[in-house]
């Protein structure tokens, strides 16, 4: 069922993008030099189908960085947390080594044969076949 939603999301979204690729092939001029615009030094030429998928490549990193960047409180909490946990087990485990061998096993009263709970098997308190 997965394969086949991703399937309906990648096909149509990349049928889309051949189609934006090859309606828009004609080539562009991205100048990085506000100060020379009639000859720029930093400047490049490239199809413009490719300077947008750049863009949006480097929107969707920028975007995880900042997500990330943003998070580290959450991820330094959970380590934290986890590190207690574990340290929480380890003290578990030494108190019950410490509490096992000193715990005396509880003893059993034997119990007659042919007698239940409440007198002869089969029968209740007032005799009644069960």
């Amino acid at each position: 069922m997965r394969k086949f939603l991703t399937a309906l999301i990648v096909i149509p979204l990349g049928l889309i993008l051949v189609t934006f690729a090859v309606a828009n092939r004609h080539f562009v001029t991205v100048s990085f030099d506000p100060l020379m615009a009639a000859d720029p030094a930093l400047s490049v030429t490239l199809p413009l189908f490719l300077l947008l998928i750049l863009a949006a490549a480097v929107g969707v990193i920028v975007g995880g960085c900042a997500v990330w960047f943003g998070q580290r409180h959450w991820r330094r909490a959970a380590r934290r947390h986890e590190a207690d946990a574990r340290a929480a087990r380890v003290e578990l485990a030494d108190l019950r080594a410490q509490a096992g061998p000193a715990k005396p096993e509880p003893q059993r009263l034997p119990v007659p044969s042919g007698m239940g709970l409440y007198g002869p098997v089969g029968r209740d308190k007032q005799r009644a076949t069960l």
